[in-house]
């Protein structure tokens, strides 16, 4: 492993006995509800399992502690911080997403004539079992033909009209570029002309890589790496219109949707644990290390601009992930909804220290190993 977990105390967590971590006990809920009634989540290569983590849960719903420090004296009784170390002795790193809010229309017309793509029933999902000879070994989708399995048409091909014509459609925005991130974060909420909001959420891609045109922009010496955003990328787009495509282009990965509707305008969409985002508290993990749900501190002093000027020291739980977020230090911070959302998560590419608050069952497993 290139990690390791330090046993450390809450009292050494930067930050542990000033934050409200009472935002996190709903979202737990509906991840022991998720494990009890649907499916366990699966588990890490950490090894931590869905059922170490129910007994947290459990607690927590036979406790149900309310205000911040009941709530952290829960887990402080229940859980032992762990500091995850890097073994190349590098910090952890963290960046974040959030869920756009995109003006669209039910049908094309001149100006709203971008769509948003439900998932082709041809799209298959590739693995070990059904990969051809030759497909490339990274790729998890391909395309269903009567001869056989192959790659999938990439953004280019799909945005010059492969799909076209066959109802997949599932709302039209004004601009490929508002697209294009929300292919990005993976999510979007649809705001149509008379007001109703609906949320369309990641339904499977085209298979290909994704390829960030941010690099892209740093390599060809068209924005500073020291500043690079999603505003400074967005700008750049703006202004250099003859070449939106060819940039955009350049990521193949393209990613098709499913509709959902929006119950909760304070919460966020379904994501890969199947319970709503907490704006602010849901964290992106490797779901390849790390099992859903388990919480994790996240203390990082250069990132300030999410809570006024302070180093940004908050309690989170494990609720998605990302084919970028790999590495037991690496997180992905959810920021919330709309341009507001946008604007913070745009900004945050950020050292950090993490700690795993593991189950005491699990840390106690975890220790007698290791010793």
């Amino acid at each position: 492993m290139d990690y390791r977990l330090v046993p450390a105390r809450f009292s050494a967590i930067p930050g542990w006995g000033e934050d409200d971590p009472t935002p996190l006990m709903a979202a737990m809920r509906r991840c022991r509800d998720h494990i009890r009634d649907i499916k366990p989540y699966r588990t890490g290569s950490l090894g931590i399992t869905a059922g170490e983590l129910l007994s947290l849960l459990d607690a927590a719903a036979a406790e149900d502690p309310q205000g911040p420090a009941d709530v952290r004296a829960f887990f402080e009784a229940h859980t032992v911080p762990f500091l995850i170390e890097k073994v190349d002795g590098t910090p952890g790193f963290v960046t974040a997403f959030y869920e756009p809010e995109v003006a669209v229309r039910a049908a094309p017309d001149a100006e709203y004539r971008y769509p948003f793509y439900r998932r082709p029933d041809d799209l298959v999902d590739i693995d070990d079992d059904n990969r051809p000879a030759g497909f490339p070994a990274g790729y998890a989708f391909g395309l269903r033909t009567d001869d056989g399995i192959v790659e999938h048409p990439d953004r280019g091909e799909i945005e010059r009209g492969f799909l076209s014509r066959r109802g997949l459609e599932i709302a039209y925005a004004r601009s490929r570029v508002d697209v294009f991130f929300a292919h990005v974060q993976g999510a979007a909420r649809l705001v149509y002309p008379d007001g109703t909001l609906k949320r369309i959420t990641y339904a499977g891609k085209s298979g290909h890589p994704f390829s960030p045109i941010g690099k892209l922009l740093i390599d060809r010496g068209e924005i500073d790496a020291a500043t690079v955003s999603m505003a400074s990328i967005r700008n750049w787009l703006a202004r250099n219109e003859d070449q939106v495509d060819a940039v955009l282009w350049h990521n193949r990965s393209f990613i098709f949707f499913k509709e959902a509707a929006v119950d909760d305008v304070e919460l966020g969409p379904i994501a890969a644990a199947k319970v709503p985002l907490v704006a602010g508290r849901s964290l992106a993990v490797d779901r390849m290390i790390h099992t859903f749900g388990l919480p994790f501190f996240i203390s990082s002093d250069s990132l300030t601009h999410m809570d006024g000027g302070k180093p940004f020291r908050r309690l989170m739980l494990a609720l998605d992930t990302g084919t970028a977020i790999v590495g037991a230090a690496r997180g992905d911070i959810f920021t919330g909804s709309g341009d507001a959302a946008g604007a913070l998560a745009g900004h945050v590419r950020n050292a950090a220290t993490f700690h795993i608050l593991l189950p005491r069952a699990a840390a106690e497993r975890y220790l007698h190993a290791e010793g």
